[in-house]
């Protein structure tokens, strides 16, 4: 089968399309034909090893000290199964599923196995296989941070800066729908997309004065890790959530905000490998309350571009891969 394999840490020019060997489902997995996969954060960061220097050296002993030990990338994907184990009760021939790969990597090729009690679920039905995909990790981690670990609440105000990326166009929009009062930070251009996701206020921060706009937030959740976070905390509530995905590790400032006062500092706290939350955001976008966001879609021929446009760091929401053609 065709596989996008990521030959060496660096530019997307390491990324190459291999013939490699087609999986076999266990018997409690399911084998299933991508149709779609994305270019996640964690995709870009695993194939350049653009990570801290705090956490270097662990990391690249996890990942692999020369290239990526999980040479197929891909961090979610939709499909159909293809065929299933003999123990598996929960899947069956023909389902159309989307799922998270974040640990196992591998959606950047034609087929792929998957435990049937990981995190896959039945694809929404009203979202094609390109949309699908571009659920399982940005989607999750907005409501993990806001749901799961901030408890966001009725009437609470939120900020989100970088909130016309993946994670923050879910996250504008899942805060709205549990009755938050949303501001969101953007660039000029993407203003419009952010307030038609339900924004009730949105900050343009290509501004150099836009934080005398603040006002004082329950939760301020940064999805790009670009932002002072002095200013962020001295906006922040007490009792309040300062949530940031872009970093793996607090430095002394968040530390010693978290010793000496009641606000809360979460900064790497990846969402559990469930179907859980994949089973509530399949009902959210089928009933129309969840949108997903496509910037741009490219063939798995070309992923080195995909990936090029992803490293600009400007995308609107994902960018899609096509890993087979659906035949109708």
């Amino acid at each position: 089968m065709k596989a996008v394999v990521c030959t060496k840490y660096g530019p997307p020019e390491v990324l190459q399309i291999q013939e490699v060997e087609k999986p076999f489902p266990k018997d409690n997995e399911v084998l299933v034909k991508v149709y779609a996969s994305t270019v996640s954060a964690a995709d870009y960061k695993v194939r350049s090893f653009d990570i801290p220097t705090s956490i270097w050296l662990p990391v690249r002993l996890f990942l692999g000290l020369r290239k990526p030990r999980k040479s197929v990338l891909g961090m979610e994907l939709s499909g159909k199964i293809e065929s299933v184990g003999k123990d598996v009760k929960l899947f069956k021939k023909g389902d159309n599923v989307f799922a998270a790969t974040l640990q196992t990597f591998g959606a950047y090729a034609e087929y792929k196995c998957l435990p049937e009690y990981g995190p896959i679920a039945l694809k929404p039905t009203n979202a094609t296989y390109e949309e699908a995909a571009a659920i399982p990790i940005g989607a999750r981690t907005a409501f993990h941070y806001l749901k799961t670990i901030a408890q966001v609440k009725i009437g609470q105000k939120v900020l989100i800066y970088g909130a016309s990326g993946s994670v923050g166009t879910y996250a504008v929009q899942l805060a709205k729908y549990f009755g938050a009062e949303v501001t969101g930070i953007c660039s000029k251009a993407n203003l419009d997309l952010v307030k038609s996701l339900g924004a009730d206020k949105v900050i343009d921060y290509e501004k150099t004065d836009f934080e005398n706009n603040f006002e004082n937030y329950d939760i301020i959740f940064i999805t790009v890790d670009k932002y002072p976070f002095k200013v962020c905390i001295a906006a922040l509530n007490k009792n309040g959530y300062y949530l940031n995905i872009g970093r793996p590790l607090k430095n002394l400032s968040m530390i010693w905000t978290s010793i000496s006062s009641s606000k809360k500092v979460i900064v790497g706290k990846n969402s559990p490998e469930t179907v859980d939350v994949l089973t509530i955001l399949k009902r959210l976008v089928e009933g129309g309350q969840l949108r997903i966001i496509i910037d741009r879609e490219y063939s798995i021929n070309q992923i080195v571009e995909a990936h090029k446009y992803a490293d600009m760091g400007h995308k609107k929401g994902n960018v899609v891969i096509t890993i087979n053609e659906e035949v109708c």
